[in-house]
């Protein structure tokens, strides 16, 4: 997989519409890898869910329209990132987790066919060294992304979650997919520079020692959960940049994550193209 430069991206980020020339950049599509946040957002049990509280929506005095808002919610629910720090001491916080991590060429593992309806299914190593030997190694500095297909659940609560219940109580009624422990050291080894995943954690719900949350963030990896449109996606090829909130001291916060999936591979000889987003 040839790297797109990190600036170009920037520079399209900060400055660029997406139908517009990107120089250096090859034609292709932007795809929207995150949830909207609403009152149908989905919050772990013991979350404070996402409030949206409108300060005005009207035309002023001055003839003018006017629209603001307050919202609240809890740093982990909807797509969001969990910064190191939520499950190791002394690790990055939400602002201090570095632009690097956050931006760069994806793989995708695809297991949705393996999770079926299996709520407790967890990511291992032979699945991931069989997506090896069909796509080749998972290189070091590439985000990896895994789809199980739990994201067509969503917003359903009782199917996403597993329970419509809140508080300490309904913890144990989670069921979702996730990943092993061992898969989480093979990720580590590979050292990948981030993990997302479209289920609400990357342990799974009947995870009581979240180890794949103390493997991987312990190692200043950060994870995004509660991804989705990972089916869009090829299993190489395409470039992610994920921003979350820059909450100073974070343990984690909201995160709009987008891909980039070129329409052919890139060479090494580019001119500007258009790209357009959905």
């Amino acid at each position: 997989m040839r790297r797109p430069s990190l600036f170009l991206f920037a520079l399209t980020l900060l400055g660029c519409r997406a139908e517009s020339p990107v120089g250096g950049f090859p034609a292709g599509t932007w795809i929207d890898l995150s949830h909207d946040f609403s009152s149908e957002t989905i919050y772990w049990p013991t979350a404070r869910p996402f409030s949206l509280d409108v300060v005005s929506a009207e035309r002023t005095p001055g003839g003018y329209y006017y629209a603001a808002n307050d919202f609240s919610a809890a740093e982990h629910g909807g797509t969001h990132l969990d910064a190191p720090v939520h499950f190791a001491e002394g690790r990055h916080t939400s602002d201090q987790v570095p632009l690097d991590r956050l931006i760069g060429p994806a793989a995708v593992v695809d297991v949705a066919e393996r999770v079926g309806a299996d709520p407790d299914y967890q990511l291992d190593v032979a699945e991931l060294e069989q997506w090896e030997a069909t796509h080749g190694s998972v290189r070091q500095g590439i985000i990896l992304l895994i789809r199980t297909g739990w994201s067509d659940r969503w917003p359903d609560k009782a199917r996403y979650l597993g329970t419509t219940r809140t508080g300490p109580d309904a913890v144990a009624d989670l069921h979702f997919p996730g990943i092993d422990s061992a898969a989480g050291e093979w990720l580590v080894d590979r050292k990948v520079k981030a993990v997302g995943i479209d289920t609400p954690s990357i342990d799974r719900g009947q995870s009581t020692t979240f180890m794949a949350h103390r493997i991987l963030l312990g190692e200043n990896i950060p994870a995004f959960e509660n991804v989705t449109q990972l089916d869009r996606l090829p299993p190489t090829g395409s470039f992610v940049v994920a921003l979350p909130m820059k909450i100073r001291g974070g343990s984690g916060g909201p995160l709009r994550i987008v891909a980039l999936v070129p329409d052919a591979a890139p060479s090494n000889t580019s001119t500007p193209n258009s790209s357009h987003a959905e």
